[in-house]
C-alpha cells in the first residue's frame, strides 16, 4: 500500500499513478507551455486519479474538471485573469475534459459573495491550496522546465493513497466539506470520511 511507504517512495508512487491518467499528463504539459507564475494542476483531478487507480477504476472515472491555479498579484483585474483563461482555452482545445484556470491572487475579491465568509488575500498559490476544505485535497503538481515534477503536498500523501478524507477547517465552511464528501462517497464508496470537528 503506497500510503505506508517512506515519503520519497510515495512521491514515486504518486507520479506513477498520476501518469496513468493521460488527460492529466496532457493538461500538465500544455499548462507548462502557458508559463503562468506559480502554477499548479490541483484539486480533484489529482486525488481522484489516485482513488481510481487504487480502487481499480479507469483513471479518469468521475473527474469533473482539471483545475489550474496560478498566482499573479501584479494585476488583480478580472480582465487580466480573463485574458489568461481565454489563452488557456486555445492551449487546451481538443482535450476531452474541462480545464479551469484561476488566479489565486484574486480569490479574496469574490470568495465571500460565493461562500458567505471572508477570505484573507492569499500570498501564493501554495497558501490557496492550503485552504481546501479537506486536507486530502491539498495537493498540487506541476512540470518543471527540465521535465521533473514539482509536488506540493503540505499534509503528505498517506491519506490520499489510503482513501481517507480529513476535514481542513481553516477557511471553507462545514457545508462545503459535507457537500463535497457526499458527492465523492457516491462515486467512491470505499472512502473513509472523517467528520467535521465540532
Amino acid at each position: 500500500m503506497p500510503g505506508r511507504l517512506p515519503l520519497v517512495e510515495q512521491l514515486d508512487g504518486l507520479r506513477s499513478v498520476l501518469s496513468r491518467n493521460e488527460v492529466l499528463t496532457d493538461v500538465m504539459a500544455r499548462a507548462a507551455a502557458l508559463e503562468l507564475p506559480g502554477w499548479y494542476v490541483t484539486a480533484g483531478c489529482l486525488f481522484q486519479t489516485v482513488w481510481n487507480v487504487v480502487t481499480g477504476r479507469p483513471p479518469t472515472n468521475g473527474i469533473k474538471d482539471y483545475d489550474i491555479f496560478y498566482f499573479d498579484g501584479t494585476d488583480l483585474s478580472w480582465e487580466a485573469e480573463d485574458a489568461v483563461i481565454k489563452a488557456g482555452r486555445e492551449v487546451f482545445a481538443g482535450l476531452p475534459a474541462e480545464v479551469e484556470i484561476r488566479n489565486e491572487a484574486r480569490v479574496h475579491l469574490w470568495y465571500e459573495q460565493k461562500f458567505g465568509i471572508p477570505c484573507p488575500p492569499h500570498e501564493s498559490t501554495e497558501t490557496a491550496i492550503d485552504c481546501f476544505a479537506a486536507t486530502t485535497c491539498c495537493l498540487g503538481v506541476r512540470l518543471n522546465s527540465d521535465g521533473t515534477w514539482h509536488v506540493y503536498a503540505p499534509h503528505g500523501l498517506s491519506d490520499v493513497f489510503n482513501l481517507v478524507v480529513r476535514p481542513n477547517p481553516v477557511l471553507a465552511p462545514r457545508a462545503v466539506y459535507e457537500t463535497k464528501v457526499a458527492r465523492w462517497k457516491e462515486e467512491w464508496p470505499e472512502l473513509t470520511v472523517l467528520p467535521w470537528p465540532n
